[in-house]
């Protein structure tokens, strides 16, 4: 292989079963967020509490495809815009611009680790089987790998039971 030129499949998709936010503290994190920038439920919710910073989001003047950034330490924190209002459902279509979005910034940052949750699948009820393929297609040509947080199914159920609209 010639130097530079990246194998084709050498992207990864992970899954683990546990906390996103105890993922190595050199792994960038990505979650979805509306346009709006609220924040006021699921993990975007303990995302605004432990990054902030939600003047500076605002003012990168992010629409749904994009992707707003924060540096936090030493990596980068992915707010993936997928929505015009908190209130709205994102497309499938605005998912994927958004992760583009993230991905180019991700090459020209030297980025090859990013811990996520199942984006766009808690709240935002998009299918994962979908999502992922979406990832998959974004990601194929990368050296990135991605890992997928799940909370154990009792947490899930608890965190989707007290968030319900």
């Amino acid at each position: 292989m010639l130097p530079g030129i990246v194998a084709e499949d050498s992207w990864t998709l992970k899954y683990v079963t546990g906390d996103l936010f105890s993922c190595p503290r050199d792994e960038s994190l990505a979650h979805c967020i509306s346009e709006d920038i609220r924040m006021g439920a699921g993990i975007a919710e303990i995302f605004k509490k432990r990054f902030g910073e939600v003047l500076t989001l605002k003012e990168q003047k992010k629409v749904p495809g994009q992707c707003a950034v924060l540096t936090h330490d030493q990596r980068f924190i992915y707010y993936l815009i997928t929505k015009k209002k908190a209130s709205q459902k994102p497309t499938y279509d605005n998912l994927r611009k958004s992760l583009e979005d993230m991905k180019s910034h991700c090459l020209q940052n030297g980025v090859s680790r990013i811990s996520i949750p199942r984006i766009g699948c808690g709240l935002d009820r998009l299918q994962w089987s979908k999502v992922s393929q979406i990832l998959e297609q974004v990601f194929k040509e990368t050296n990135i790998t991605i890992t997928v947080y799940s909370l154990p199914k009792k947490e899930e159920t608890t965190v989707m039971k007290e968030n319900m609209r």
